[in-house]
C-alpha cells in the first residue's frame, strides 16, 4: 500500500480539482435561473471531499512515479471521474420527474470524458442549460488528457510527472521530448488548446450562434468529442458558413499538437507542413470527403455543389472521431457510412484530442509491410523504415504491430459480449467500433438519427468500457490484466 500512495495522492488532487470545474456550470445555471441550480452543490462538494481525504494523508510522500504508477492512474482517473460526473445527471433526471439508471449516468459521463459523443439522453433541446453545459464541458476537459493538465501542477505535489505523460500522451513516438522539462510540456499544449478553443468559440458566435451555443460546440469541436446541446446536432443550425467553421476547427484540432507547439516555439510552419503524419492526415480526410461527395453524386442522392457540403462535413466530423451530424448519412449508398466508420479509427493524429489507431501507425505499418514486400523479391537488400527522414525503431514497429494485434482482439472481444446478449450485428459491430474510437454515432439503430438509450444496461455498460479502453491507448488498459505488472 505504501508503493500506491502517491498514486492516490494525485489521483485525490486530479478529484478535488475536478469537482471545482462543477462550478461551471453551477454558475451557468445561477445566471440563466434554468431551474437546475439545486442539482450542483452536493456533487461538487462531495467530489471535492472526497479528492481531498484521498489527497490528504499521502500528500508527503514524494517520489517520482514509475511505469507501472503512471499507468495505473491513468486508468483510475478515467474510470473513477465519470463515477462523480455521473451524479449531476442523475440529480437532474430526478428533479425532473425522469429518474436515470446509474448505467445510463455512467455512460453518459464516459462518453463525454472519453470525448466519445455517443448519449442516452433525449429532449436536449429541453434540458436546463447547465446540464448541457456539463456534457459538452466534461469533453474539452477531456480532450486534451486531462492528465496532461495534471503534469502541469505535479512538482506542487512532490512527484514527477514524466511517467504520468508517456502513460497518457498517444501515439507510439510519445517519449519524444519537446522541452527538457515535462513540466513546460504540458503548459505548452494546454496553452494551444486554450487558444484554439477561444478562436474556435469567436469564429462561432461571429458566425450566428448564440452565446452559449458557441460555448458549448467550442467544448465538443476542439476536444473532437460532438456532443451537441440539440437532438438534431449540429445540423440545428442549418448554416453552412458555421459548418465550414466546425470542418476548419475539427482539421485543426485533429493534426498533432505537439507540431503547433514547435510552431510557436520556432515563429515558423514549415516544421509542422513537413511532418509526414500531418500531411497525411489532411491528404486522407479531404481526398475522403471528395470521394463520398463523387458517390453521392453519381447515386443522384444530391446535386454536386449540396454534395460537397455535406460530405465534407459528415466525413471530416466522423473521420476525426468528432461524430457531428447535419444529416443521416445512413440514408446514402451504404459504401458512404461504412468508409466513414472505417476512417473513424486511423485518420486522427498522435498528439491530437482524437482517438482510433492514428495515423502515425498507419503510415509505419504500410512502409513495414513495403518493406516486408521488398525483402521477397531482394532477400539481401537493407531498407530501414523510415517516417520523416528519420529511421524509426525496431522496437517502435514491434510496439506497433502488438497495438494492432490487441486492438483487433478488442474489436472482436468487445463484439461477442454485444452479440451474447441477442443485439442485431450491425449495430454490436459499429456500437464497438465507435466506442473505441471514441467517436459516438455507429450504424444501425446507433446511427446519427438514433442513440443508445434503448440499449440494455448489460450493453450499456460493455460498450463503456470499451469506450474507456479506447480512450487510455488499449495497451496501458490491457497492461493491468498481466501478471508482470503486479509483480514487485
Amino acid at each position: 500500500m505504501d508503493n500506491l500512495r502517491p498514486v492516490v495522492a494525485v489521483l485525490g488532487a486530479i478529484l478535488a480539482v475536478f469537482g471545482l470545474t462543477m462550478a461551471v456550470p453551477l454558475a451557468v445555471s445561477w445566471a440563466m435561473a434554468d431551474g437546475a441550480l439545486r442539482v450542483w452543490p452536493a456533487p461538487m462538494a462531495l467530489t471535492v471531499i472526497v479528492g481531498l481525504a484521498l489527497w490528504l494523508p499521502s500528500r508527503r510522500r514524494r517520489r517520482e512515479l514509475q511505469p507501472r504508477d503512471g499507468v495505473l492512474l491513468v486508468v483510475l482517473v478515467w474510470s473513477v471521474l465519470p463515477v462523480f460526473a455521473s451524479f449531476p445527471l442523475m440529480g437532474w433526471a430526478e428533479q425532473a420527474g425522469r429518474p436515470m439508471s446509474y448505467t445510463d449516468a455512467y455512460f453518459e459521463a464516459v462518453s463525454g470524458l472519453t470525448t466519445t459523443g455517443a448519449t442516452v439522453m433525449t429532449g436536449l433541446d429541453a434540458l436546463p442549460a447547465s446540464v448541457n453545459v456539463w456534457r459538452t464541458f466534461l469533453q474539452w476537459q477531456g480532450g486534451m488528457g486531462i492528465l496532461i493538465l495534471a503534469v502541469a501542477i505535479l512538482p506542487m505535489l512532490g512527484v514527477g510527472g514524466s511517467q504520468l505523460f508517456r502513460a497518457e500522451a498517444a501515439g507510439p513516438l510519445k517519449d519524444t521530448k519537446l522541452t527538457p522539462r515535462i513540466t513546460q510540456t504540458a503548459k505548452g499544449l494546454w496553452a494551444v488548446y486554450f487558444v484554439f478553443s477561444l478562436a474556435c468559440f469567436g469564429a462561432y458566435w461571429a458566425g450566428g450562434m448564440a452565446v452559449l451555443d458557441a460555448l458549448m460546440h467550442m467544448f465538443s469541436t476542439v476536444s473532437l468529442g460532438g456532443l451537441s446541446s440539440y437532438d438534431a446536432s449540429f445540423g440545428h443550425f442549418a448554416s453552412p458558413l458555421l459548418e465550414a467553421v466546425a470542418v476548419f476547427f475539427m482539421l485543426l484540432c485533429s493534426c498533432n499538437f505537439a507540431l503547433y507547439f514547435i510552431a510557436v516555439r520556432k515563429r515558423s510552419l514549415r516544421p509542422a507542413f513537413a511532418d509526414p503524419e500531418l500531411r497525411a492526415t489532411l491528404f486522407v480526410m479531404l481526398g475522403s470527403a471528395l470521394l463520398v461527395a463523387v458517390v453521392l453524386v453519381l447515386n443522384g442522392t444530391y446535386a454536386p455543389l449540396q454534395a460537397l457540403r455535406h460530405a465534407t462535413f459528415n466525413v471530416i466530423s466522423v473521420a476525426s472521431t468528432t461524430g457531428y451530424s447535419t444529416v443521416d448519412y445512413l440514408q446514402w449508398p451504404v459504401f458512404a457510412p461504412a468508409f466513414m466508420l472505417l476512417l473513424s479509427g486511423l485518420a486522427t493524429s498522435a498528439g491530437s484530442t482524437g482517438c482510433g489507431i492514428k495515423m502515425v501507425r498507419l503510415l509505419i505499418l504500410l512502409k513495414q509491410a513495403r518493406r516486408e514486400l521488398t525483402r521477397i523479391v531482394h532477400p539481401r537488400a537493407v531498407q530501414p523504415v523510415t517516417l520523416g527522414g528519420q529511421t524509426v525503431g525496431t522496437e517502435v514497429i514491434f510496439a506497433v504491430l502488438g497495438y494492432m494485434l490487441v486492438y483487433g482482439v478488442s474489436i472482436i472481444g468487445f463484439t461477442m459480449l454485444m452479440l451474447v446478449s441477442e443485439i442485431d450485428l450491425d449495430t454490436a459491430v459499429s456500437a464497438v467500433v465507435a466506442s473505441i474510437h471514441c467517436m459516438g454515432p455507429g450504424m444501425g439503430s446507433v446511427g446519427p438519427a438514433g442513440n443508445y438509450q434503448h440499449l440494455t444496461d448489460y450493453q450499456t455498460w460493455v460498450l463503456s468500457l470499451a469506450m474507456l479502453v479506447g480512450r487510455v491507448e488499449l495497451l496501458a488498459f490491457m497492461v493491468l490484466f498481466t501478471p508482470q505488472f503486479w509483480r514487485k
